[in-house]
């Protein structure tokens, strides 16, 4: 059936054939799966800087003279959508979680085995480096005219599509396969998750009410259908709960986004690369509510008003410069939770652990919230006539 040959269909089934091998899988069998993730994996994260410099350069490169202005809208909308979603999080976590029966210990979880061998394969650059080399590439050639660079930049983008296309997303569903085999084998689906269900739950509440929200918005001020997008973002969401990288799921998420009649294909190019890598606001929202939760099961009580208040501002600063990969957004601001919220080493740990719970739905809140912050890029260019650039796309 076609269906079946579908990705979503793919990935989906990836999910539970991983799930059921891990619940039964011998210590060599999990070695092997262990291994070949790693390897994959590897081979994932070395495209993600050549798809964010295939997409995001050439992009700006076709805004022309608009470029800096709509870079510039990007990055108050992410940040606005972070500290938003962050603020809204706060709030119910001083209506809910005083209320909430939270459990304060967690079974220890069963060892993977070791990977059998490292073939490692280095990214050109990290991801960071890739968003501020596109960002400053781009907007030079628009600045000086160089008219062959930006030649360059299309074949360049030519060629980061055949990588998607015939690599990256052929690959995914045994990734997201082995990432689940390994979550069952070693216990986190069926020893800790019931732990704190109730808490993730909410969370995850929170996460599809900020989409409804983010595309409200999104179709109020565009002037058209958010569901002319959202109903195309099903592959790209599935891929971010397998993946729990916006950065792995860029891919997915470009094709997505590229069947939808409302986006403009030139905010797609440049909108979705860069918000995988500065939108953050479901893992934004989820840490809020976590370190809420955490300050009361440790510390018996909740962190002051003034104290979140500052957390939530700077934390929209962290989002934007954490790297869109697991766990990304909770590493980079551990330091912001120590100083901030005066967690000790203890704090930090069990923070670590529960964000690694939910990981995957707060990614996949990521990527979706990304497809409205691009229509509002499109509404933005559409009232202030910034011309569409025609481009010409694969077929993903």
């Amino acid at each position: 059936m076609k269906i079946l040959k579908s990705l979503p269909a793919k990935l989906l089934l990836g999910l539970l054939l991983g799930m059921v091998v891990g619940l039964f899988a011998p210590a060599g069998l999990m070695t092997v799966i262990v291994t070949a993730k790693y390897i994959m994996g590897q081979v994932i994260t070395f495209c993600v800087p050549l798809i964010i410099i295939g997409f995001i350069a050439p992009s700006i490169t076709k805004l022309g003279s608009s470029a800096s202005r709509m870079l510039t809208v990007a990055l108050v909308l992410a940040y606005v959508s972070s500290i938003l979603a962050a603020f809204m999080s706060m709030a119910a976590g001083y209506g809910l979680i005083p209320f909430l029966p939270i459990a304060s210990e967690v079974d220890s979880l069963k060892d993977l085995p070791a990977v059998a061998f490292q073939l490692d394969i280095p990214q050109i650059m990290p991801v960071m480096s890739a968003l501020v080399f596109s960002v400053l590439i781009g907007l030079s050639a628009v600045w000086t005219k160089a008219s062959a660079t930006i030649r360059l930049l299309d074949e360049f983008q030519k060629i980061v599509l055949q990588i998607v296309t015939k690599v990256v997303i052929p690959v995914l569903p045994f990734f997201i396969g082995c990432t689940f085999a390994g979550l069952a084998y070693d216990g986190t689906i069926t020893k800790q998750l019931p732990v704190f269900l109730i808490v993730i739950l909410i969370v995850m509440v929170g996460h599809y009410i900020w989409m409804g929200v983010l595309y409200g918005v999104a179709g109020i001020y565009s002037g058209a259908s958010p569901i002319e997008v959202i109903k195309h973002y099903g592959p790209a969401y599935i891929t971010a709960v397998g993946t729990m990288s916006s950065a792995a799921t860029l891919s997915v998420a470009l094709s997505c986004a590229h069947k939808s009649k409302v986006l403009r294909k030139d905010m797609v190019d440049f909108g979705i690369p860069l918000f995988a890598n500065i939108h953050l606001c479901g893992s934004v929202l989820t840490e809020v509510f976590f370190v809420m939760v955490v300050s009361k099961i440790l510390y018996g009580q909740l962190p002051s008003l003034s104290s979140m208040i500052l957390f939530c501002l700077l934390l929209g600063v962290f989002a934007i410069g954490a790297p869109g990969v697991p766990g990304g957004t909770v590493m980079a601001s551990l330091g912001l939770i120590m100083s901030v919220l005066g967690f000790d080493g203890t704090g930090t740990g069990l923070m670590l652990t529960i964000f690694a719970l939910q990981d995957s739905f707060g990614t996949a809140c990521n990527v979706t919230g990304d497809g409205a912050l691009t229509l509002m890029l499109t509404g933005y260019a559409k009232k202030h006539n910034i011309a569409e650039e025609k481009i010409e796309l694969a077929d993903l």
